[in-house]
């Protein structure tokens, strides 16, 4: 099974309410889509949304890089000789990790293909079923009260509660969600890099004080402060989790090392693809550090990739955010990756499974 071509498209979803962090705000997901061909007739998906603002990444940068770079090297090469050509993705370009990503899963499909099983049981087997939680957009205390509610009518027990815009109104906003979900569902906040660490510190104390208590907090400072990130962790009860200050093994490791987070959140789009994240998964495994794994606002094939990476890494990755397609308005994608809701199940099909996608525009 050889490479014979990568095309590339645009797959657009609107989402069923604007999604808001202490970042953004975005109204649909849009992703560069990946389509690897073989000479046995297989097919490889993957895909990438534009995330400038963590990863650095704009739809113009994933395609070129993929085009003019990834592509060339890929072309000819055995799907066999896997770790090969994970090595050609890594090393064909500086960063770019999300258009790394997007090939790496496709590579990762068809790998699993080749073998005729799922990709989680060639990743190591698990049950394929997991449980997600929902994202509640930074928004007017009434109106995050009232998503928070539906989201639990929609059966979720678990929220992720977005937070950073202004340290006062945050704490009220989680304790009136918390005071209208307690014994329904866990909070996460995620500050998205929204306070300084004495903010946080602040923050969680008021929250602690008041009878608050939250599964955990993410990335409150900016991503580079390891400093801030360990001045919290040391001084708060509630576990402190990195999200973009932990991209690759490398950053996992020195967090561990300062002691400086609880928990690390594990992203296919940070990590370049797969193949870091299971390293990540297997570095956090040796130190007894719990992982989440996440996504971006993105759409069900690269969330479908991370969804075998939890299931055959159940042991470490404990905690699950893979919300970004129950937060669109339909999901246009095929495949034996189920998203309902706050429930996700794998069929037994080979690799990702994936048999059709409408709605996909090709790009020349």
């Amino acid at each position: 099974m050889k490479i014979t071509d990568i095309r590339l498209g645009m797959l657009r979803v609107p989402l069923k309410t604007a999604f808001k962090t202490a970042l953004r705000t975005v109204n649909s997901t849009e992703d560069v889509v990946i389509i690897v061909e073989t000479d046995s007739g297989n097919t490889g998906y993957g895909a990438a949304p534009a995330t400038a603002v963590i990863t650095g990444d704009i739809h113009g940068s994933i395609i070129e890089a993929i085009r003019t770079v990834i592509k060339p090297r890929l072309l000819g090469q055995d799907i066999a000789d896997l770790n090969h050509i994970i090595r050609l993705i890594q090393g064909s370009i500086m960063k770019n990790y999300s258009a790394k990503a997007a090939v790496e899963m496709a590579v990762y499909d068809l790998f699993a293909q080749l073998y005729k099983a799922p990709l989680y049981k060639i990743l190591g087997g698990g049950v394929p079923k997991i449980t997600t939680d929902l994202t509640i957009s930074v928004d007017y205390i009434d109106k995050m009260v009232a998503d928070s509610l539906s989201a639990i009518d929609r059966g979720f027990e678990t929220l992720k509660v977005k937070v950073g815009k202004d340290i006062g109104v945050d704490i009220e906003r989680v304790k009136a969600i918390y005071a209208a979900v307690e014994g329904k569902a866990l909070i996460r906040l995620d500050a998205n890099q929204g306070w300084t660490a004495k903010e946080a510190v602040y923050a969680l104390h008021k929250l602690e004080d008041a009878g608050v208590r939250l599964e955990l907090v993410e990335q409150p400072v900016k991503a580079y402060d390891l400093e801030g990130l360990k001045y919290i962790t040391e001084r708060v009860h509630t576990p402190v989790m990195a999200d973009e200050s932990s991209f690759g093994p490398r950053e996992v490791i020195e967090l561990i090392k300062m002691r400086a987070a609880d928990i690390i959140n594990i992203k296919l789009m940070k990590t370049g693809g797969i193949a870091n994240a299971i390293k990540i998964a297997d570095i956090c495994s040796f130190y007894d550090m719990q992982c989440m794994i996440g996504c971006m606002l993105e759409g069900s094939i690269s969330v479908a990739a991370a969804v075998h990476v939890a299931v055959a890494k159940s042991d470490v990755i404990t905690k699950i955010d893979l919300d970004g397609p129950s937060l669109c308005a339909f999901d246009p994608v095929t495949s034996s990756v189920s998203f309902n809701d706050a429930d996700i199940t794998i069929a037994d099909a080979p690799g990702l499974g994936i048999t059709a996608i409408e709605g996909l525009e090709m790009l020349a």
